[in-house]
């Protein structure tokens, strides 16, 4: 089992790397720093890093073309779009170049990616094996969205219409496509966000609101499920013999994912705003 993982750096991308080389795969590991491709070549002889900034044309087909070589002739077992950031604000000031980063990294950067590893999962003929799988890592903001998080929500929505569409795509080259969708987990990426700089914000009438979520926002997450939860379900979308299209991994599941969807919108929403100091 041939496995490409990308964000592998940390958190859930580093945690899947571990879980799979568990399971006897060989994993190349996709990062963009040196320090961060040295450690996990570290890991095991299995894991062979490879550079790859989903961002950049030139750095995805070099990844690939390298993962291609690697693989000589055989088939990829799967590809697991990890790689993600999450850009926070009031969507009223949120800088326009902010929103488009957003998406370049969660979407266009997943698509382009996907594009050039297909032809190894089996799109095309000359890879010997059964065709692959694609696991694409979403959020439960990928179905529901918080104030301030909108940028990354829409990034999240558009992956999970992609990945539906996908899915039913490559049916005709036998390639399946899963979404696992992570609550809150907890990961370094929390004491990144509690340096968040809020200075565009300061003087506007959400900058209370958005302290209180940040305050919030980043407690829920150093309290969140394990890296390691994140990973078996990544494995089990991997390696099952009858995958489920989606695969959902959230703490207090009744009140973080159910309820919520279950009670009326407006209800929620009036909630949400008297919590915050959105009211009018």
């Amino acid at each position: 089992m041939k496995i490409v993982v990308t964000g592998a750096s940390s958190g859930i991308g580093y945690a899947t790397v571990e879980a799979l080389l568990a399971k006897g795969a060989t994993v190349f590991a996709a990062a963009r720093k040196d320090a961060d491709l040295a450690r996990l070549g570290a890991l095991d002889q299995r894991v062979r890093p490879i550079r790859l900034d989903v961002t950049d044309a030139a750095s995805i087909a070099q990844a690939a073309a390298e993962v291609r070589a690697a693989l000589d002739g055989a088939v990829l077992s799967g590809l697991v779009n990890n790689a993600g950031v999450a850009v926070p604000g009031p969507l009223m000031h949120l800088p326009i170049e902010a929103l488009r980063r957003q998406f370049e990294v969660n979407v266009f950067g997943q698509i382009a990616v996907t594009q050039a590893f297909l032809p190894m999962l089996g799109a095309v003929r000359g890879f010997a094996g059964t065709p692959g799988r694609i696991v694409n890592v979403s959020s439960v903001a990928g179905r529901m969205a918080a104030p301030f998080t909108g940028a990354y929500a829409g990034s999240k929505h558009a992956m999970e219409g992609l990945s539906e569409s996908l899915r039913r795509e490559l049916m005709l080259y036998g390639i399946d496509v899963i979404v696992v969708a992570p609550g809150s987990v907890a990961t370094p990426i929390w004491d990144k966000a509690d340096a968040f700089d809020d200075t565009l914000y300061r003087g506007t009438d959400f900058h209370p609101a958005l302290r209180k979520f940040a305050d919030w926002f980043i407690a829920q997450g150093r309290a969140g499920l394990p890296a390691a939860t994140i990973a078996e379900a990544i494995v089990e979308a991997l390696t099952a013999a009858k995958p489920k299209t989606r695969y959902m991994r959230v703490g207090n599941k009744l009140l973080r994912w159910t309820l919520p969807r279950l009670l009326p919108k407006r209800f929620v929403d009036r909630k949400i705003a008297g919590a915050l100091g959105l009211k009018r």
